[in-house]
């Protein structure tokens, strides 16, 4: 599908992908809680560090090409010719600079609210950011499996160690749920390797001629593993009670990143590898899809609890990223890596701003709120902005990615549009019912009438986030520019058939 541009000099990627790591081992080697200071200091810089070698990826982007570019490529095991092989394109960039950027707002979230550990969590989040890095810059079928599994470890680490009460049953189930879909995945990379002459190039797998029954074992293996990992319904049940238990960075980063790996694997390899395969079980995938939005929308609805609340929305959400890549169309797919980045700032702020009420609570129950913004003003303004992006407010990023995946499916079928329309509803049901009874109204009780207003550095997170928020929703052009021509390649892949 795509070509790769000549080799860059600088290996921007490589950085990309060991600069946090290292600084992680780093602050497992030398920080601890009797050197908090240092801990936190080491731990912010490596984290900023590890955006800045991002940003030139985007400033030397071709936006008008659709081939691999910045690729890095050199012999790992030679004797299963598997290459440490990097490179990216108009569909991968943006979650490289999403991922650096969360990374920086996860460190910050913790500064003051972990006090036990502190540097083996912000290890943890420094070497899963990295992990994640190279999930969407590995062009080698077996580093990308090593990246994509390795990010579990840290993660079930943070539920684990930093965890609710129940961390860890969530912090188990988390990892058995996306362990077993991945062998699956595991066997058919070695039959695309077998197919291929020995490669795990996975450029040359997107130009394999396989038949239908190939195509839809492949598929079906794949989807083990990404509708796991998105989560789709009805494998999403791992979702909610890990994002309960996470502590505030861990679901961050959970929503935010974590969920995206997924989906975007459906780009990477189900769609160019078998789309055969995936045209024809494109009916049970926007069925899937839909379910997701209409049906995990109305559990959300009836949730106590904040956190599982957004974590049903994040279902929903995602069922609009998967319903906008099996509609086989330009508005749908770019509508659908849209969302994907919309919800890593608005989910990411919506478990920030949860997890500012329980840092000062110690409780996510809805019950145990009301009338918030006569104590906290400027956090209710914060988290009012959130809940309307999550509805779907225009001018917000929520809006552009749903509005484009809707479009989408309106060109592809009318009914499916239709459905697909009632999520905006739906998100307005749950998102403002659970700031009318946790914002408004009357001070509820004295836990409540004690609460402070955020302070610099909550103020710090929330503005930033609040700014990226409302920058992609009134000029979302940048974004699509980038992505433009890779999604045209991809459709113009997946519409010529392979049989």
């Amino acid at each position: 599908m795509a070509s790769e541009m000549a080799s860059q000099t600088f290996p921007w990627l490589t950085l990309a992908v060991f600069v946090p790591i290292v600084f992680g081992l780093l602050v497992l080697a030398v920080g601890g809680d009797n050197k908090r200071g240092l801990t936190l200091g080491l731990s912010l810089i490596g984290a900023i560090v590890g955006f800045l070698v991002t940003i030139p990826l985007y400033t030397g982007f071709q936006s008008s090409s659709a081939a691999m570019q910045f690729v890095e490529k050199a012999s790992w095991i030679s004797s299963f010719n598997v290459n440490y092989h990097l490179g990216i394109d108009g569909i991968s960039l943006w979650f490289v600079l999403l991922t650096a950027f969360i990374t920086i707002i996860v460190v910050l979230a913790g500064w003051e609210v972990i006090t036990s550990r502190v540097a083996q969590y912000m290890g943890a989040f420094l070497i899963l950011s990295g992990l994640m890095v190279g999930v969407f810059v590995a062009l080698d079928g077996l580093l990308f499996y090593v990246f994509f599994e390795a990010t579990l470890i840290p993660m079930y680490i943070i539920v684990g160690v930093w965890g609710g009460p129940n961390r860890v049953y969530a912090a188990f189930k988390f990892f058995l749920y996306t362990l077993l879909g991945s062998l699956l995945t595991l066997i058919a990379f070695i039959y695309l390797w077998n197919a291929s002459g020995g490669s795990f190039d996975i450029v040359a797998w997107q130009n394999l001629k396989l038949g239908m029954t190939p195509q839809i074992l492949i598929f079906v293996a794949l989807l083990a593993a990404f509708a796991v990992k998105v989560p789709m319904w009805p494998v999403h049940t791992w979702l909610p009670d890990a994002h309960v238990e996470a502590p505030t960075g861990g679901s961050i980063v959970l929503a935010a990143i974590m969920l995206k790996l997924g989906a975007y694997g459906f780009l990477r390899f189900s769609l160019p590898i078998a789309p055969d395969a995936s045209h024809s079980l494109a009916g049970l995938m926007i069925t899937l899809s839909l379910i997701a939005v209409i049906y995990i929308g109305l559990v959300a609805i009836v949730q106590e609890d904040m956190k599982k609340l957004v974590a049903y929305s994040s279902v929903a959400h995602m069922g609009f990223v998967t319903l906008g890549f099996f509609i086989f169309n330009t508005a749908g797919i770019e509508g659908a890596i849209v969302q994907m980045i919309s919800h890593g700032f608005v989910s990411g702020a919506m478990f920030m701003c949860i997890g500012v009420l329980y840092d000062r609570v110690h409780s996510r129950r809805i019950a145990d709120y009301g009338g918030v913004v006569n104590t906290m003003p400027r956090f209710v303004t914060f988290f009012v902005l959130f809940s309307m992006a999550n509805s779907g407010l225009p001018a917000t990023s929520g809006f552009v990615g749903e509005f484009m995946v809707i479009m989408g499916a309106v060109e592809h079928n009318f009914w499916v549009g239709l459905l697909a329309a009632t999520a905006l509803i739906l998100g307005a049901s749950y998102s403002l019912w659970m700031v009318k009874r946790v914002a408004f109204g009357e001070i509820a009780n004295d836990h409540v009438r004690q609460l402070t207003d955020i302070n610099p550095r909550e103020f710090l997170i929330l503005g930033v986030m609040a700014i990226a928020v409302l920058y992609m929703g009134i000029y979302p052009k940048p974004f699509t520019d980038v992505m433009h021509a890779s999604v045209q390649a991809l459709m113009q892949h997946v519409a010529v058939s392979k049989l």
